[in-house]
């Protein structure tokens, strides 16, 4: 089986543990997940499956929409309520309208220091794993995008807001920083992720549906095509000899493209037949698409295609 399943992640399992029980569900060994939620974190879940899995890269990169809840006051070593107590701070007095304006500072690309308990590698190791055991570990610092967020309400030492970011951000560390530009402390101790790309939470399967009596039946009906699969990717119909040329690898005159004309230099897009099995990734450079990963699906023939409900999907 080939194609994406969206999830709603309950607190609790890891990404891991999901996938886990997809391949349990559907006995396939061929599954990964998109963009880590921690054990904390509730919500979407992107899972490719066989083929979908080359997909995930493309998918990680998406924009995401988060929900959050940041507490005042106390700050912990993981930045979130998992973690231990690391120091008290008293909380000044706050209003709506500057907690809005504290946050609002944050728009646009900055700088974020990111978690040291994060799934973050170096040498081929996770951060998290190294804190854990120990050892030191030098926090890193990276460019991240906050796209949007907006302040719910100030109840207490509470603070309920949404975010949209881009790749690479993470909620633990504008938690951190929003407490820092307010005056004291704080910690993440809600997170749920609502939409990344075109995938939206609503209609996702529940972690408990992949698992008990009927689960490779629940969780095979929600698997969605690899063209539903791609979210915000465009996607453009090949003409016969593109085609031709991208089941071979070969580079796609932008004549050969459907529409091809209004693709800009340097966007990803779906290369798709006109049935919509999915021939390829590629970029556009100049007069040419030029093929950055190829699907088996497209190299089928029509009465081959292996098929799923597009409209499982709401990208």
């Amino acid at each position: 089986m080939d194609g994406i399943l969206l999830v709603d992640k309950t607190k609790g399992p890891t990404s891991h543990d999901v996938v886990a029980r997809v391949r349990r569900a559907l006995g396939q060994r061929s599954v990964g997940h998109a963009g880590t939620l921690d054990p904390m974190a509730t919500g979407l879940l992107v899972i490719g499956v066989g083929e979908g899995t080359k997909l995930l890269a493309a998918l990680t990169d998406d924009d995401k929409v988060y929900d959050a809840t940041l507490r005042l006051g106390i700050a912990t070593d993981t930045l979130d309520a998992e973690g231990a107590e690391t120091a008290v701070a008293t909380v000044p007095a706050l209003t709506l309208e500057g907690v809005r304006a504290a946050a609002a500072r944050f728009l646009g690309p900055h700088r974020q220091i990111a978690p040291i308990y994060s799934a973050i590698k170096r040498d081929g190791r996770s951060l998290h794993e190294m804190a854990r055991r120990g050892e030191f570990v030098e926090a890193p610092v990276r460019d991240v995008i906050l796209n949007d967020v907006t302040v719910h309400s100030v109840e207490g030492n509470d603070i309920v807001l949404s975010i949209a970011c881009a790749k690479g951000f993470y909620v633990r560390s504008f938690a951190r920083d929003l407490a820092e530009a307010l005056g004291t402390v704080g910690h993440l101790v809600a997170l749920r992720r609502r939409r990344s790309g075109g995938h939206d939470v609503t209609g996702a399967i529940t972690y408990d549906e992949l698992s008990g009596d009927g689960a490779r039946e629940r969780v095979s009906r929600r698997v969605v095509t690899m063209v539903a699969g791609v979210g915000t990717l465009p996607t453009f119909e090949l003409a016969e000899r593109g085609l031709l040329d991208a089941r071979v690898g070969r580079p796609v005159s932008i004549e050969d493209v459907i529409g091809g004309a209004a693709l800009e230099d340097s966007r990803r897009v779906a290369l798709i037949t006109a049935d919509r099995r999915l021939v390829a990734l590629a970029l556009r450079d100049g007069d040419v698409v030029r093929i950055a990963r190829g699907f088996v699906e497209g190299q089928r023939a029509p009465d081959t295609a292996v098929s799923g409900d597009d409209s499982a999907c709401d990208a």
